[in-house]
């Protein structure tokens, strides 16, 4: 398994498995969240043998799936109710880590300067300088409301 960094209350992984969950409560993460649909997953990888392990683990669990076709502003204000609510730090997987990194990039577009999001997805190893516009604007239609 492999934990990139974002920012201090949040990291990324690609897919996790049930013995993941035991090194991931020892990093001291508080809660988990999938991004990761059930349907791109066999079943000891879903979500509910995940939720599982986390939970016996004592960790909260919350789910904010979504692939390409899904993702939208309700997925982005999700995530970002997540973080405010979830205890920290929160992990987060997907397949690659790549989701999980552009839905937090989207939730603090405004909350935090679009080059900091992008310097801490870029040290994680996650490319997004591409969303800079998309980015921006949201950060700008965030200090207008």
């Amino acid at each position: 398994m492999q934990i990139n960094t974002l920012s201090d209350d949040y990291s990324v992984s690609p897919q996790i498995e049930v013995s993941d969950v035991p090194s991931i409560m020892q990093a001291g993460f508080k809660s988990v969240i999938c991004n990761r649909p059930d349907q791109e997953n066999p079943e000891p990888r879903q979500i509910e043998a995940i939720k599982a392990a986390v939970e016996a683990a004592r960790m909260e669990f919350a789910e904010n799936v979504f692939d390409p076709s899904s993702f939208g502003p309700d997925k982005i204000e999700r995530q970002a109710e997540l973080l405010a609510q979830l205890p920290s730090p929160v992990f987060a997987y997907c397949a690659s880590g790549n989701r999980c990194s552009i839905v937090w990039a989207f939730a603090q577009a405004g909350r935090i300067a679009t080059d900091t999001i992008l310097d801490a997805t870029t040290q994680a190893g996650y490319q997004l300088a591409h969303l800079r516009p998309q980015l921006e604007m949201l950060a700008l239609n965030r200090a207008e409301d």
